[in-house]
């Protein structure tokens, strides 16, 4: 059984190494993080799941961005991640509902995430033609999510650093 929680201060290494776990050197290289940079996570956003013994098991975080040039907001999702020896459980599937319905509930409209279109598809991403992370981000990964309805309509652009 796992529990889920905001991650908090102390949890901050013990998450940073599970990504460095999950992911290949040089993540921070990549378009995202330089979105991340110099910039607030949205903290009741940021979540952990821990088993019974208080180890972690996965975690997701989220930040504020911009787009275009009417500055809409949205949420930028990721990093995500499930320790290897916890996949297949359903870790990854029960942090995105959770963490997205938390979204809502804060009054965000949108999100937006860099990923594989038939894993996310199964949560409600759709992929954005009117968005445009920066490069190298390759455009058919780049996926969107709305919290209301017709939250995407009309928004177009580049995505920017939230200020």
């Amino acid at each position: 059984m796992y529990h889920i929680d905001v991650e908090t201060a102390d949890d901050y290494w013990e998450v940073e190494y599970l990504y460095d776990t999950c992911f290949a050197p040089g993540r921070e290289l990549l378009s995202s993080y330089r979105l991340r940079d110099g910039v607030r996570r949205v903290t009741d956003l940021c979540i952990v799941a821990r088993d019974e013994g208080e180890v972690l098991a996965a975690a997701i975080r989220y930040w504020p961005i911009r787009i275009g040039d009417t500055g809409a907001t949205a949420l930028l999702l990721g990093p995500i991640a499930v320790h290897p020896t916890r996949q297949g459980e359903g870790l990854g599937g029960l942090l995105m509902t959770d963490s997205l319905a938390r979204a809502g509930a804060l009054g965000w409209e949108r999100v937006l995430l860099v990923g594989d279109a038939p894993y996310y598809s199964r949560f409600g991403f759709e992929k954005l033609d009117h968005v445009d992370m920066p490069p190298p981000t390759n455009p058919e990964r780049v996926l969107g999510y709305e919290l209301v309805d017709g939250a995407w309509d009309g928004v177009i652009g580049d995505v920017q650093k939230a200020i």
